[in-house]
C-alpha cells in the first residue's frame, strides 16, 4: 500500500521527528511505500494568495476561490500544489502528524491544507441537486482511501476527557477529521493522539513506539469513525440537516456520527 505521511513540526530532533522517523521505519518494513512531505524542511509556503495561480492577470481582483478553480481547471497551479495533490492522488492512506497547539494544528499544515485543497480537487466538485449536494463528506475526489491523525499534546489524557477542562479530544479535532478529512471522501480511522509528551524520557521512549507501530500496523483493519455520508439518506437537502428521526432531541457534533 502507499502512505501518504504529512508531518509538520519545526524540530526534526523533537519527539515528532523521531516518531516520524519511527512511522516511516515500520510502514516501509511492513512493505508500504512511503512519501513523506516535511513541511518545515520543505519551507511550505503556508499562504493562500494570488500567486497559487501562475496565469493570473497581475491587475485581476484576487478571489481565492474562483483563482483555485481557475487554475485547477486550466492546469496553471503552482508546481509545488500540484506535487502535493499527486502524493495525495498516489497514497492509499494518508497520516498528518502534528503538536496540537491552541488546540489545532500548526499554521503551516493549515496553509497546506489551504492551497493543496483547491476547488475542483477537494471541494466544489459533483452535481448539485434538489437529492444531491456535491461530493463531500464521505464522496469526492479522495474516497476510498484512509486517512488518520497521529496527533501529540502536553496535557493530560484527562484533561481532554468527556469531562475534562480542555474538552473532548474528539469534539477538537472535530473540524480536522470531519471537515477536512472526511468532506474530501477519506474513511477517517479514530486518532492516535500521545498525551504529557514532556512527560516521556528515553525510558518511556519505546512504550510510545510500539502504541503507535500497533496502529500504524492496522491502518487497514481499523474500522473507521462512522461519520454519516451527506448523500446518504440521513440529511435533507438542500437544508443539509439531520433528518428529525436520527438522533431525535439532539445537537450537537455527534449527531453526525452514526449510533452504535
Amino acid at each position: 500500500m502507499n502512505v501518504f505521511l504529512v508531518y509538520a513540526h519545526p524540530e526534526p530532533r523533537s519527539l515528532n521527528g523521531s516518531l516520524r522517523d519511527f512511522a516511516i521505519q515500520r510502514l516501509e518494513h511492513a512493505g508500504h511505500a512511503v512519501q513523506v512531505s516535511d513541511l518545515y524542511a520543505m519551507q511550505w509556503k503556508a499562504v493562500l494568495d494570488a500567486e497559487d495561480n501562475t496565469a493570473r492577470q497581475p491587475d485581476a481582483r484576487f478571489d481565492p476561490s474562483l483563482d483555485s478553480r481557475q487554475a485547477f481547471e486550466n492546469g496553471t497551479q503552482s508546481a509545488d500544489i500540484v506535487r502535493e495533490q499527486e502524493k495525495l492522488r498516489w497514497a492509499d492512506a494518508v497520516i498528518l502528524q502534528f503538536p496540537l497547539w491552541w488546540f489545532s494544528m500548526p499554521a503551516i499544515l493549515k496553509g497546506w491544507i489551504d492551497r493543496v485543497y483547491a476547488y475542483g480537487f477537494a471541494y466544489g466538485v459533483g452535481e448539485h441537486s434538489d437529492t444531491h449536494w456535491g461530493d463531500r463528506y464521505g464522496e469526492g475526489t479522495l474516497a476510498d482511501k484512509r486517512a488518520m491523525l497521529v496527533v501529540t499534546t502536553g496535557g493530560w489524557a484527562s484533561h481532554y476527557g468527556p469531562r475534562g477542562i480542555n474538552g473532548p479530544i474528539d469534539d477538537i479535532l472535530f473540524p480536522i477529521q470531519h471537515g477536512i478529512l472526511f468532506y474530501s471522501g477519506f474513511d477517517v480511522l479514530p486518532p492516535h493522539v500521545i498525551y504529557r509528551t514532556s512527560r516521556i524520557d528515553e525510558a518511556g521512549f519505546p512504550k510510545v513506539c510500539e502504541a503507535l507501530g500497533q496502529r500504524l500496523d492496522s491502518l487497514w483493519t481499523t474500522a473507521p469513525i462512522p461519520f454519516r455520508q451527506q448523500n446518504a439518506g440521513d440529511y435533507l437537502i438542500p437544508e443539509l440537516t439531520l433528518k428529525p428521526e436520527h438522533a431525535p432531541g439532539q445537537s450537537g457534533l455527534s449527531i453526525h456520527i452514526v449510533e452504535k
